[in-house]
């Protein structure tokens, strides 16, 4: 294990200056030839590396590639001599309770040898939709971060990356890039010193179980479609707001970071066939995988003032959901006047100012129009209405209960 030492060029008051270091963290070799692995945040934005060996010989490297999704970098160092490496596992084989040998240098103290077990796989952390993590308890610290986790057969499980630490220090929770994604996610930055994702350009949020009652699922598996983006291949193949991505390429999907991982693993430009629940049945379209844009946003609804001008049989059917509603100044939607904070809007996060677009996959403009939905909802059987709000930071869909009668 060596230590990836991130420095910046820092000049004097006469315009003279030298590197001095600004970040420093582990990583290891793969190769014989000198490619050794480290997490991008380790190395992000520097501008020149040294890579300091077990016996203290400092050695010049340059960035190959990096890629900030999977937080992960891709050094080359280049020596005549032949680098110790390691090799990736199959991670597959990977089970919770496994012992595990985690190697770094935290603190700057140098090498350090750590062990524990698997506490738990497939964490998600917040840090991205790729998140997959292994959870470990061997001590890892500031300064582990691009390290390997080693299985007893010295092969490379995970590349620590994170810790949850109230208090800063190890607290016996880490978590490690799986030997899977790095070995892939590597590879590509070898060959071709970038990632290349595949790309649907919807955005999505998981099915809850009150939602797929909403909308008639048995299972609250899948990803509910938000919104196409403008161009993209879903909106081209008419993939449309309230669709439930139900299956890729016939295998079943569970929610939106299992549709995440498996798109972005498509080769760009080849077809692929989606399964959506629509309207309560299901359909299929086959599309062509696009390429995931370096910087993909999702654009900013707009919400407008409201003019109170409503039916007083919508306005009460709201009020039992604990909403007031007026209608939207630009047509779309109906305007949040308020909310109840008792009410069941109010415990599902509705709030005043946000917009009230469609329910049940049908567009609304007035309380009436809810009204209406909410109504032929009822006919059906079904105990709740999927409302989709937008706000200034993005749309969502939100189920709320329907008092029959």
């Amino acid at each position: 294990n060596d230590r990836a030492d991130r420095w910046r060029d820092r000049r004097g008051p006469r315009g003279e200056g030298r590197l001095r270091p600004r970040a420093q963290g582990s990583g290891f070799f793969i190769t014989e030839d000198g490619y050794l692995v480290t997490n991008n945040h380790v190395v992000s934005d520097g501008s020149a590396f040294t890579v300091i060996m077990n016996d203290g010989t400092e050695l010049d490297a340059k960035l190959v590639g990096k890629d900030s999704r999977t937080d992960l970098a891709v050094l080359k160092v280049d020596d005549k001599r032949k680098f110790t490496y390691v090799s990736f596992a199959d991670d597959e084989k990977v089970r919770v309770g496994d012992w595990v040998v985690a190697v770094g240098n935290p603190f700057g103290l140098g090498g350090t040898v750590t062990a524990g077990i698997i506490s738990a796989r497939g964490r998600d952390i917040g840090s991205g939709p790729y998140d997959d993590y292994l959870q470990v308890d061997a001590a890892v610290n500031r300064g582990n971060s691009g390290g390997p986790t080693f299985n007893l057969s010295g092969e490379v499980v995970g590349i620590n990356t994170a810790i949850f630490s109230p208090s800063g220090g190890n607290v016996g929770i880490a978590f490690a890039i799986p030997a899977s994604v790095a070995k892939d996610v590597v590879d590509s930055l070898i060959k071709d010193g970038t990632v290349s994702r595949g790309w649907l350009g919807v955005q999505i949020q998981p099915v809850t179980k009150d939602i797929a009652e909403s909308l008639g699922l048995s299972e609250a598996n899948g990803a509910l479609v938000v919104e196409p983006q403008a161009g993209s291949p879903g909106e081209k193949a008419g993939i449309k707001n309230g669709d439930v991505v139900t299956a890729l390429n016939g295998e079943p999907v569970k929610d939106p970071r299992d549709l995440a991982r498996r798109v972005a693993a498509l080769r760009p430009g080849s077809t692929a066939e989606v399964t959506l629940w629509r309207g309560g049945k299901s359909e299929t379209v086959n599309l062509e995988i696009g390429t995931l844009p370096s910087d993909a946003k999702e654009p900013a609804p707009a919400t407008g003032e409201a003019q109170p001008d409503e039916g007083q049989a919508g306005e009460e059917a709201l009020a039992d959901l604990g909403l007031t509603v007026t209608p939207s100044e630009d047509g779309k939607g109906v305007t949040i006047a308020s909310v109840d904070p008792d009410s069941d809007a109010g415990d599902r996060g509705l709030k005043e100012g946000e917009k009230i677009v469609s329910v049940n996959n049908q567009e609304v403009k007035s309380a009436d129009d809810v009204l209406k939905v909410i109504n032929n909802a009822k006919k059906d059987g079904r105990s709740k209405a999927l409302f989709q709000i937008e706000a200034q930071e993005g749309s969502r869909f939100v189920a709320l209960p329907i008092t029959q009668g």
